[in-house]
């Protein structure tokens, strides 16, 4: 097996990069959803309320700077704010947990606003301030902005037999989905299909990872990536009738890493394109009707 996908998302909800390494930290990858709109009451915004949010294209340049793109080619380049320096600081909220982070400038809100609506446009000023689900978690264990744990791994082959049971239920679009649908983090070849639903710690080049939740699938993956528009009730509507775990339809696992011996700082190891991956605990089971 080995690592054919790398993504990162600086902004929940926009738009990905796919390097071809990335550094590992403790709550995800570098750069991964360290920024996030929020609406007026600080809930985090997502595809899920504005499927528009694929369509701004974010970067970051080697000095922290976010860079957001929209269609029409207008662009902004949106420094880093940061409590030290005295920049406001606010409470978000995503899916039930409420931490603290940095607001960014006036003038990057009104750019927001005329690409996306009237949101807050926020940076995670400490990436310990957000822990993890405790029921699927050490204590310590924090995460970015994503929606609960640092890192989603995705296969191939459950892709492959997951487009086979959608084109065989609709063969009048045979249209295949892709893997951006799904937002992964770690895309993973040379598997059995569904086979990364039984593994229990993997490794991924010389960073292990926990395995340690299967990741239930919301509209955004009905969403193309590339336009922001809705198309269908695909791929939940076949999920929800032969992928079902934890009461919920589910396409990959979610990840925790751990921290190599020796290894201090926020650095882990680095992941790389073609890097080997090697299960090292398997026989997880995840219920199907949620008991």
């Amino acid at each position: 097996m080995q690592l054919t996908g790398l993504h990162v998302y600086p902004v929940k909800s926009m738009y990905r990069l796919s390097p071809d390494t990335a550094v590992v930290q403790p709550w995800g990858l570098a750069g991964d959803r360290h920024w996030m709109l929020a609406d007026a009451s600080g809930r985090f915004v997502s595809q899920r309320e504005n499927s528009a949010l694929s369509r701004i294209r974010a970067g970051l340049l080697p000095d922290g700077v976010l860079t957001l793109t929209a269609p029409d080619g207008s662009r902004i380049e949106v420094p880093a704010p940061a409590v030290a320096s005295g920049d406001p600081l606010v409470e978000v909220e995503v899916w039930g947990t409420r931490f603290h982070v940095a607001e960014a400038s006036k003038e990057a809100h009104q750019w927001i606003a005329e690409q996306l609506g009237d949101y807050r446009l926020v940076h995670l000023d400490n990436p310990r301030a957000r822990p993890v689900d405790p029921l699927y978690s050490e204590p310590g264990d924090t995460v970015s902005m994503a929606d609960g744990f640092p890192l989603l791994l995705t296969t191939t082959a459950s892709l492959d037999r997951l487009n086979e049971l959608i084109a065989a239920e609709n063969p009048d679009d045979p249209e295949p989905l892709p893997m951006e649908r799904f937002r992964p983090s770690v895309v993973i070849d040379g598997t059995e299909p569904w086979a990364e639903d039984t593994w229990r710690r993997i490794r991924i080049g010389s960073v292990t990872f926990k395995v340690v939740k299967p990741c239930g699938r919301c509209v955004i993956t009905t969403t193309d990536q590339e336009t922001g528009e809705r198309r269908g009730k695909e791929p939940l509507r076949t999920l929800a009738r032969h992928h079902r775990l934890l009461r919920k339809a589910a396409f990959g696992q979610n990840l925790i890493p751990e921290r190599p011996a020796g290894v201090e700082g926020d650095a882990l190891g680095t992941l790389r394109l073609g890097d080997e991956v090697e299960v090292l605990e398997d026989g997880a089971h995840w219920p199907t009707d949620g008991h």
